[in-house]
């Protein structure tokens, strides 16, 4: 009698242990052997394309964290090397972003270790999500709470950078009185940082508005046309590395001469950061010693809403280019990707990264063909780590500041004002509570944001819409499914438009829509049965599902009718026909 049990225990750990099963946990074993030369070829072009990408934004970013600028670069590498082999997007890009690097900022007050830490234990709860198979909790994250946190987030990211652009200091990094300090501060401003700001952030522009605007190329062209379009198409894709090398130049020219005219990024670590464990205490300003339980209880609400809009930014990115460029995703095998990078990030002194649109978009748009490319730029990040770091020592903070301002501006969507209030008023709500509350605090936003999102599902759940109309009987049309929370109000709509008519009215409740219902529902019925009853009047339920007629026919409802469709149920002439329990 055990002889079969044994089989199937050994089939079920066969399975377990499949090739099939290990490619589900290995993404890459999916695409490595049809790799060839051509996807190598078009994976180091866009690797190449991405890194000279992240590097100025790494180091920009950093400075949104509050953090030295190699941290930023720090943060830029790992998700190259662990998304090649979990991730299933050939697209996405893994790294520090404005969004992540704002939160981080947030919640740690740019200390570096904290940071770290915060890096590993939101890389421990994203991937606890993905073996719980929990991305699903993502979904309670609505679009205009995402685009309320967006637009907020744009708006403080930039107006941040002004007192780069400015060359002021003192500037607090609170957002009111940042505003306030930087007007006031304004006759500080260093005429030179100004200059060089206002000129990247000219240049900047123009070379993006030239990309946006340049043509797909003709069969007919010239080879001197089509040349000088790649030409412009690779500028304006690598303008942030261009302008950052330029700016730098005239910078340290300048410093050669002695003349300090720019705030530059000033001294930063060398070498590639060491692997070890993160740290699990820090030091306060008074030197004293902070515990990992403080640390955690400092990071508060922060500890959940990292992880989630983490996962949430890399996730929507996926999904996004993988519908452009035909092809599916795995949400949960993201998430674990997504996890795993920040828990190993960790290790290599990161602080939490996701996935980046604009790099993303870089990536696909260069023609890259497998996450292979992801290796190239994280080679690019370790080599500027290992060799470059003197030479950011001259990198102005005008020109971060410019880079940033343009990677933020596109993320202010005013259009989409518009297009709730066209489609759906309502959805206003959620999106301005979010908008005005991450003004204060950016967790505190998408916190309120998702309340006011949860109330007013709920209260949709509670008050579903209810249409009724007079058919000689009254007929009660549910416009949605009918759960616990709605069973009140649907008595009270009942017994005002029906019971306590004059003389009472009997019912007929079209129930298509409703697919669940549970105990709550069920009393209420029988309640209400008991009142029909009473007054000499009938229920009737019409278009009941199968699985909702087995329950209420096993509820025992005393007095309980109902006919298959709603026709039949207003032919009130004759009742004889009613299934009666």
């Amino acid at each position: 009698m055990d002889q079969p049990l044994l089989g199937q225990a050994s089939d079920s750990r066969r399975g377990c242990c499949s090739y099939s099963t290990l490619k589900a946990w290995l993404p890459c074993l999916s695409w490595m052997p049809k790799y060839n030369l051509k996807w190598l070829q078009m994976d180091v072009l866009a690797g190449l394309t991405v890194g000279l990408t992240v590097v100025p934004q790494g180091l920009a970013y950093a400075d949104i964290a509050g953090l030295p600028v190699q941290y930023g670069l720090y943060s830029a590498f790992m998700g190259g090397f662990i998304y090649t082999l979990l991730g299933t997007s050939k697209d996405v890009t893994l790294g520090p972003t404005a969004i992540m690097s704002l939160l981080c900022l947030s919640v740690v007050g740019g200390h570096p270790n904290q940071a770290v830490l915060l890096s590993l234990l939101c890389g421990l709860i994203q991937a606890f999500m993905a073996l719980l198979r929990l991305g699903f909790l993502l979904d309670f994250i609505s679009f205009p709470v995402i685009k309320g946190f967006t637009c907020a987030a744009a708006i403080t990211i930039g107006f941040g950078q002004v007192k780069n652009i400015l060359g002021l200091t003192g500037v607090p990094q609170e957002f009111f009185l940042q505003v306030y300090y930087t007007f006031k501060k304004i006759p500080e401003a260093r005429t030179g940082d100004v200059v060089l700001g206002l000129l990247c952030l000219g240049v900047l522009i123009m070379l993006m508005l030239m990309k946006t605007n340049l043509t797909s190329s003709d069969p007919d062209d010239s080879t001197c046309s089509t040349v000088a379009r790649k030409l412009v198409w690779t500028v304006a894709t690598m303008r942030n590395a261009l302008v950052v090398v330029a700016a730098s130049c005239v910078a340290f020219s300048w410093d050669a001469y002695g003349y300090k005219v720019f705030t530059i990024t000033g001294q930063t670590a060398q070498g590639l950061p060491p692997f070890r464990p993160p740290p699990t205490t820090d030091t306060a300003a008074n030197g004293t010693v902070i515990s990992f339980g403080e640390i955690v209880e400092g990071f508060g609400g922060g500890l959940a809403v990292i992880p989630l809009m983490g996962l949430l930014e890399s996730i929507a990115i996926a999904k996004a280019f993988a519908s452009q460029n035909d092809y599916r995703i795995d949400a949960n095998q993201e998430l674990l990707a997504i996890g795993v990078t920040n828990i190993m990030g960790s290790f290599v002194s990161a602080y939490p990264v996701t996935g980046s649109f604009g790099r993303t978009a870089v990536n696909s748009q260069t023609g890259v063909c497998s996450p292979a490319g992801g290796i190239i730029t994280s080679v690019i990040v370790l080599l500027s780590l290992a060799f470059l770091m003197p030479a950011f020592y001259y990198i102005p903070k005008a020109s971060l500041a410019a880079v940033i301002i343009c990677a933020v501006a596109p993320m202010v969507d005013y259009g989409v004002v518009a297009k709730m209030w066209r489609i759906h008023k309502l959805d206003l709500l959620p999106f301005v509570v979010t908008f005005l509350m991450s003004f204060w605090e950016v967790q505190y936003g998408i916190v309120g944001g998702v309340a006011v999102s949860g109330a007013l599902l709920l209260y949709n759940t509670a008050r579903p819409q209810i249409k009724v109309s007079d058919h000689g009987v009254l007929l009660m049309e549910l416009g949605s499914g009918l759960s616990f929370p709605a069973t009140e109000y649907l008595s009270r709509i009942i017994h005002t438009q029906a019971l306590q008519a004059s003389p009472p009215q009997s019912v007929v409740l079209d129930c298509h829509h409703v697919s669940v219902i549970d105990y709550s529902v069920i009393s209420e019925l029988r309640d209400l049965l008991r009142q029909f009853k009473l007054r000499g009047v009938h229920l009737v339920f019409s278009g009941l599902r199968p699985s909702v007629l087995d329950v209420l026919l096993a509820a025992d409802l005393q007095g309980f009718k109902y006919t298959s469709t709603m026709e039949e149920a207003l032919q009130v002439e004759s009742w004889s026909f009613l299934k009666d329990q």
